[in-house]
């Protein structure tokens, strides 16, 4: 195998494994998501960072990892102005900042115990 066909490897494996989760009790719900992305999917939340548009790539990060408990999106670009003019930013800052951590509890783990 070559050294790309091993980096796919990894990937695979890692992307494949399970949800983690993050109560939200504000809204009423759990969050989903993967502790896992490519690079397309950050590549947009990159672009707003470096272009020093935080807020927006705080969104960007919870319409693209945010997922229902079946993996289906739980947002969608629609929500955006939403999430910008009429939600609680400092649940977004968390929930995100919460996303990003990688020692998060493994949502299937704890299902099985």
């Amino acid at each position: 195998m070559s050294v790309i066909d091993n980096a796919k490897k990894h990937f695979s494996e890692r992307a494949s494994g399970g949800l983690k989760v993050i109560t939200v009790p504000e809204w009423e719900t759990d969050i989903y998501f993967k502790s896992i992305s490519n690079f397309a999917t950050e590549s947009k939340i990159i672009e707003l960072t470096q272009a020093n548009k935080l807020t927006e790539a705080l969104i960007e990060t919870l319409i693209q990892k945010a997922l229902t408990a079946d993996s289906k999106p739980m947002f969608s670009r629609l929500d955006k102005i939403a999430m910008m003019n009429s939600v609680d930013p400092t649940v977004i800052t968390r929930v995100v900042s919460e996303m990003n951590t990688t020692d998060m509890v493994d949502f299937e783990a704890v299902e099985k115990n």
